[in-house]
């Protein structure tokens, strides 16, 4: 890969630009927490999905968009107990 410039760029590179990118630590939790946001963000930004979820749901589209934007907060509810407590910490306190 590279940028415009014509420059690689490295790996360490995308997953400081990108946070939903994972790698082999990353838990499912975080990974499907991950995924969740980056729909309702998709959502959020696509004013004809907004519009659909909004009819479909007979609300307005800023009161679907409130909703989104509040299910960003935590998509997934709170992680199992026996997932990795410095996952769940890096995860809370990002």
């Amino acid at each position: 890969m590279s940028n415009p410039g014509g420059a690689p760029i490295h790996k360490d590179q995308l997953k400081a630009k990108y946070i939903g990118t994972g790698d082999a630590d990353m838990s499912k939790f975080e990974w499907v927490t991950n995924m969740h946001r980056d729909t309702f963000a998709s959502h959020i930004g696509h004013y004809d999905h907004l519009s659909y979820y909004a009819v479909a749901t007979n609300e307005s589209v800023g009161r679907t968009k409130k909703e989104f934007l509040e299910k960003m907060l935590r998509p997934c509810g709170r992680p199992n107990v026996g997932e990795k407590e410095e996952g769940y910490d890096k995860l809370i306190n990002g």
